[in-house]
């Protein structure tokens, strides 16, 4: 599969021009026409950016078909620690739209805290 490819059939089907992508992320169309038709490959950030603009969650950028992939209920949702709840799941989903909204510059201040703050608490 080619992720330009998947990335213009769902902007064509969903009726969006590559300036509608460019508006809702920020992206030039320019990079936007340069990524479908498979000259550039675009980074995970960017995927996402690509994915919200489409009103897609990430993984649906990574199947064909009609159908989301099943998941095994043994790997996803019923491991312990973080993560293994529906409740840390909301949380974390959440957070990712939260920080899907927030400004590059503001972004990379939380996340500089949050080194900053880790690297305190192993010391």
């Amino acid at each position: 599969m080619n992720i330009g490819e998947r990335l213009r059939t769902v902007r064509e089907q969903k009726e969006l021009s590559q300036g509608d992508i460019e508006k809702r992320t920020g992206l030039l169309r320019c990079y936007i026409s340069r990524v479908e038709n498979g000259h550039t490959v675009p980074a995970i950030e960017t995927l996402e950016k690509l994915a919200r603009a489409l009103d897609l969650q990430m993984y649906e950028l990574f199947y064909e078909g009609e159908k989301p992939p099943v998941l095994n209920s043994a790997k996803h949702g019923k491991r312990g620690g973080w993560g293994g709840s529906g409740r840390d799941i909301r949380i974390f989903d959440r957070f990712r739209r939260l920080l899907g909204r927030m400004n590059e510059a503001d972004r990379k201040l939380l996340l500089t805290m949050g080194k900053v703050m880790s690297r305190r608490k192993a010391h």
